[in-house]
């Protein structure tokens, strides 16, 4: 029996990988734009409840270790390397469909923060959602990718039996 997600039909890595370097792109052009249009901590607002920024982020998610001295833009560049080439050998197996798309995001996602930590030192954000007087913190495409791609990936771990409980049947 056929998990819901499918195996059935064989997508070559290429796909994969050509679809995690268009997240990458398309979140470097966009931070191109930001960078040529607005200045640093420029706020730009859109709706009541969005405003398009330009932010410097040089650390992790929600800022972590932003203030760590210097050292963390090398240890996040040196941990994005690793998972990107891990993600990127991952893909290179069968895999269902809504895990390689899990995976396909997420390494978009690390290849466009770390062509940002590599060449600029910092991530950029641009992308500043809030309610009343409480700002969600800044991200951008590439962090959409990753948290998607996450997403993704905990679907389809709900939706489709493991590869041990499908042997033992």
């Amino acid at each position: 029996m056929k998990s819901p997600l499918g195996m059935a039909h064989r997508i070559t890595p290429g796909l994969w990988w050509t679809l995690s370097l268009a997240v990458a792109l398309a979140d470097q052009a966009i931070k191109y734009v930001i960078e040529g249009s607005l200045s640093v901590g420029a706020v730009v607002p859109l709706t009541p409840v969005f405003n398009l920024v330009h932010f410097w982020n040089t650390g992790a998610a929600f800022s972590f270790l932003a203030d760590a001295g210097g050292w963390q833009r090398y240890f996040f560049i040196l941990l994005a390397l690793v998972v990107s080439i891990g993600l990127a050998l991952l893909l290179r197996k069968p895999r269902a469909k809504l895990e390689a798309l899990g995976y396909s995001l997420i390494l978009g996602g690390a290849v466009g923060n770390l062509i940002d930590r590599s060449f600029r030192g910092h991530v950029i954000d641009y992308l500043d959602f809030f309610w009343q007087s409480w700002h969600w913190p800044a991200f951008n495409l590439a962090d959409i990718g990753i948290v998607g791609g996450a997403a993704m990936l905990l679907l389809s771990s709900v939706l489709s039996p493991s590869a041990e409980l499908d042997r033992g049947r």
